[in-house]
């Protein structure tokens, strides 16, 4: 394991909130899209469950997704921003089936400024540890979905096996070709 579990979960989600939008497809469409992707990530605390509150959150997902590409500088500004107007309060919880953890935000803060403060917390750590280099685009043809790179080696290419299996498929029939 590279970070704590709670950082781990935080970037996999921030990752995955940003492939929301990838290839033009928009997947969060509206507010029924938003409730199951905040269950499929347990996300925790109120949720208006509005246009509005989807709004907010399409806004959050387009800053997190250019610190996918951005220097470190610029990710420190963003994570300090997000962790400012996040009015950010860090304190270690337990709930759920959850041991200890870290929650950053009252659990009635509005939802976009929950999502980006526990994003800010785990890129934080990803900034203090100089691990940058572990988020990364996907390394795909035609895919630029955001991963974050969590192996021990920081080997990890590819959004998923689709995308490294089709890549692996495409070199072979290249070498069968030229062979």
């Amino acid at each position: 394991m590279l970070f704590a579990h709670d950082t781990e979960l935080g970037l996999a989600t921030a990752a995955a909130l940003v492939n929301t939008a990838a290839d033009g497809e928009e997947r969060l469409p509206d507010p029924p899209a938003l409730a199951a992707f905040l269950d499929t990530w347990q996300f925790t605390g109120s949720r208006r469950g509005d246009a509005a509150e989807l709004a907010e959150v399409h806004e959050l997902r387009a800053v997190l997704a250019g610190i996918w590409t951005a220097g470190e500088d610029d990710v420190v500004a963003e994570v300090n921003r997000l962790l400012q107007d996040g009015r950010a309060l860090p304190q270690l919880v337990r709930h759920d089936d959850w041991g200890y953890h870290m929650h950053a935000t009252e659990p009635t803060a509005p939802l976009a400024h929950r999502m980006g403060v526990e994003a800010a917390m785990a890129l934080a750590e990803v900034v203090r540890t100089d691990a940058l280099h572990r988020l990364r685009r996907c390394a795909a043809r035609g895919c630029d979905d955001a991963l974050v790179d969590l192996t021990r080696n920081g080997s990890r290419r590819f959004c998923g096996t689709s995308c490294a299996n089709r890549e692996h498929m495409a070199a072979h029939r290249a070498r069968r070709t030229a062979g």
